[in-house]
């Protein structure tokens, strides 16, 4: 049927037709759903392109992710550590660990050789139930504890440690334990104090603390042990340069030239004068003879200048060794001799323990705002033997509570450590004293010595199970040491 013709308009017409109207109408229908249809097409176009480019952009997040999970597995600077290790189930814990200071029996210090006053009380902090100066024994920086971190447990962390075997420019060998094949098991752990948290080493943030400071480690192999920590965690934030080293490797200084920090240790034993006892041929024996009145001028000789110092020791005092004092013997420590009394290893610790830090009270010359921390004691994890003996550490995670011993002569030498402590910040007005309690934290990490894994053309048939690995749980007291440093500290920090 063909169209109809549309009527011609006329201007004489009032109205427009019927047909006009409808054509018309339809007209403007089309063009209204033809600029709906535009729109709609161009909304969709939007929405298409936001939806291609999110897409684009979660790949992208996808792939970076992958590319850097690529690169820390394949990164040579991981190659000596099994990352599945980190996740792997928990293990049936062995036999209690029996160590050979453990079978020593803890001697208590009798109130009529060594007189102690009372213990000022203190407020507890607000994350502890218990005082911290009676957890720590610190007094003088006890104000500025925000965290007893003498108690707590180990957790798993799977970020690892802050640096590596191969990250450390400064690591000692014989502390290289992933080099000599030890499993990296130990590495995924943290301390988790009981009530708050311990954070996590910041390398710039240590820096900041003791920018235009001196800070020296004082005592034995393991002073040293945290020293060599400290220089590793450190330097991944900066290179340090080495200034002096003495003929025997005893004393050591270290500088960090943009924040003028400069790391020391200073080698002592027993804090006091001591001389190796010598057998019948004239040849020195593994006894010393230490006299109680008189002060090793080799470390408070250098005491001058600095404005932290970290005192600690006790492990050679479980060696047969003599005590004097006025210019003769009065006694020893392990003899067992019939014509001597024994006063045991934890009297003899208290004595020069007192000595050192009231040495460090008194000296003219040091800074009036040197601050002193004491490192406690900390064991050995020796099982079935020692050094040269067939003795072995050979765990693979911490200790639980329950297989470290209560009766072990380690509780008694931090208690004695810690009233010291106490006792040097009641008698001085000028200086401040605080403890670096990590014992507890320490009896549970039978899984991080060296034990047999170090170069054997140097040692044969022997085992470490005193020294701490470097990366390991010795790190952990670097983190108690800055946080420490945190409290008190005036200077901006970052963070």
């Amino acid at each position: 049927m063909a169209p109809l013709p549309t009527s011609p308009s006329s201007s004489g017409t009032a109205s427009a037709s019927p047909r006009l109207l409808l054509h018309s109408n339809s007209s403007e229908w089309n063009v209204v759903v033809q600029r709906n249809i535009k729109s709609s097409l161009l909304l969709l176009l939007v929405l298409s392109t936001v939806f291609v480019f999110s897409v684009l952009l979660y790949s992208s997040h996808g792939f970076g992710a992958a590319a850097t999970g690529e690169a820390i597995t394949q990164s040579p600077l991981m190659t000596d550590l099994d990352v599945s290790r980190s996740v792997r189930g928990e293990e049936q814990a062995d036999e209690p660990i029996v160590s050979a200071e453990n079978n020593v029996t803890a001697e208590q210090s009798s109130a009529a050789d060594i007189s102690l006053p009372s213990a000022t009380s203190s407020p507890a902090p607000a994350v502890s139930t218990t005082s911290t100066a009676e957890q720590t024994g610190s007094v003088g920086i006890q104000d500025e504890e925000k965290c007893d971190m003498s108690m707590g447990k180990w957790v798993r962390e799977q970020k690892g440690p802050v640096y590596t075997n191969l990250t450390c420019p400064t690591l000692p060998d014989f502390k290289n334990c992933q080099k000599y094949g030890k499993d990296p098991g130990h590495l995924f752990w943290r301390w988790q104090p009981d009530g708050c948290d311990l954070p996590r080493f910041v390398p710039e943030r240590f820096l900041d603390v003791v920018r235009g400071k001196r800070l020296a480690f004082i005592g034995d192999s393991l002073a040293r042990n945290q020293m060599d920590s400290l220089l590793c965690l450190l330097s991944q934030a900066e290179t340090p340069t080495h200034v002096y080293a003495d003929a025997f490797d005893k004393f050591r200084t270290w500088h960090f030239p943009a924040h003028n920090f400069t790391l020391m240790v200073m080698w002592t034993e027993f804090y006091a004068h001591a001389v190796p006892v010598l057998d019948a041929d004239g040849k020195p024996t593994a006894s010393f003879d230490i006299h109680l009145d008189r002060l090793n001028t080799n470390w408070t000789s250098r005491l001058p200048g600095l404005d932290y110092a970290v005192i600690s020791g006790g492990n050679w005092f479980f060696r047969v060794n003599y005590l004097w004092e006025d210019g003769r013997r009065v006694g020893c420590v392990n003899c067992r001799e019939a014509n001597l009394t024994d006063f045991g290893i934890a009297y003899a610790v208290r004595r020069v323990i007192r000595a050192a830090l009231e040495a460090i009270s008194q000296c003219q010359d040091c800074k009036s705002s040197l601050v002193t921390f004491l490192r406690t004691y900390t064991p050995d994890h020796f099982e079935h033997g020692s050094w040269f003996s067939g003795g072995y550490c050979n765990r693979t995670q911490p200790l639980e509570d329950d297989e470290i011993s209560l009766e072990s002569i380690g509780w008694e030498l931090r208690r004695v450590q810690s009233e010291e402590v106490r006792r040097a910040g009641e008698t001085t007005g000028s200086k401040r004293f605080g403890v670096l309690d990590v014992t507890k934290a320490m009896m549970l990490r039978a899984d991080g010595h060296p034990g047999g894994h170090y170069d054997k053309r140097w040692v044969r048939n022997a085992s470490d199970c005193l020294h701490w690995c470097l990366p390991g749980p010795v790190d952990m007291w670097n983190d108690v040491l800055l946080q420490r440093l945190a409290e008190i500290s005036t200077a901006p920090v970052a963070r």
